[in-house]
């Protein structure tokens, strides 16, 4: 048994904090399925704020229109 977990994420999280990520994906894994943790893989996506939309509003967009109000 192999898992492959695949996580997307906005960019902007420090590299402590990815690794955190991966570490406590790789441990629930472990313990959810009992696989090795030399089995388990984890890719992490990092995507940029124009290409990530909910609603056809970008992040970007999502976040200029906050700031936006904020003025």
């Amino acid at each position: 048994m192999m898992p492959f977990i695949d996580v997307s994420l906005g960019t902007g999280r420090s590299p402590e904090q990815i690794r955190a990520l991966i570490h406590e994906l790789t441990e629930a894994a472990h313990r959810a399925v009992g696989a090795p943790l030399a089995n388990i893989r984890v890719v992490i996506r990092e995507v940029a704020p124009a290409h990530w939309a909910a609603g056809d509003v970008t992040v970007a967009e999502r976040q200029a229109s906050t700031e936006g109000a904020k003025s």
